[in-house]
């Protein structure tokens, strides 16, 4: 048994899937992935599904009808986690704008005293590729509106690469929850924050997507807007 699990939700990943599947199982560490897909059209579903005959023990996945949202396919799979043994819980994406090695770093981190470890981009060593130039500059200034309005230290606040301890989780109500797009990664973050937890947070390249398409739109963002004065105001307990 692993302590370790991945958490990784899809919607129209073919492309990646499997290659992504097969590096995280190629890592030094013996990680276990959950992957959970919105009824993708695409057929990602049925390539999880075959690759779970060789990877019986390692690989699993959660079906659900729609695309019912970013936010509640990972507290599906936190849920899921927290009913098993497992100590460190990941997000990631499946387009390979994380680096499945990179996880070996946020682990350690963890390991080594932090409560949750982002992959961040915005501290000394992060750095962005492949994407323009106005999407950078939003992204870094979504961040620093954050830390201005939420006032916390994190740099990276809307990053989607991050590893939980069990505590962590145990101690957030996921009922409490609000947010279910862009906004979810920051609000997980400051409810950690809030709650006293150490974050730490390590420095990762992040590569935009180079197979499939990009779920990122105008919608997302104005949630995340609106949601951060939301967020100002919300009484958070354990």
């Amino acid at each position: 048994m692993s302590d370790s699990l991945v958490i990784i939700p899809t919607y129209n990943e073919k492309e990646n899937i499997e290659r992504m599947i097969r590096k995280v199982f190629s890592l030094a560490h013996p990680f276990h992935l959950l992957i959970i897909d919105d009824g993708s059209p695409d057929g990602t579903a049925s390539i999880v599904k075959r690759l779970i005959q060789e990877f019986p023990e390692q690989l699993f996945i959660e079906e659900r009808t729609g695309k019912l949202g970013l936010g509640t396919a990972y507290i599906h799979g936190f849920i899921w986690a927290l009913k098993r043994s497992y100590e460190y819980i990941f997000e990631m994406d499946c387009d390979f704008s994380h680096k499945p090695e990179d996880l070996l770093r946020l682990r350690d981190a963890c390991v080594n005293g932090a409560d949750m470890a982002i992959g961040s981009r915005y501290v000394k060593n992060g750095k962005i590729e492949n994407w323009p130039k106005g999407r950078v500059l939003m992204s870094y200034f979504a961040s620093v509106y954050v830390r201005m309005v939420l006032g916390v230290s994190i740099r990276d606040t809307t990053a989607g690469f991050k590893c939980y301890t069990r505590k962590v989780l145990q101690s957030i109500r996921f009922g409490e929850i609000k947010f279910v797009g862009y906004a979810f990664q920051i609000e997980m973050k400051y409810t950690a924050y809030q709650l006293g937890f150490k974050i730490a947070e390590v420095p990762i390249t992040f590569t935009d997507r180079i197979e499939g398409v990009s779920k990122m739109s105008k919608g997302i963002f104005k949630e995340a807007f609106w949601g951060v004065l939301q967020m100002r105001f919300k009484k958070i307990t354990k």
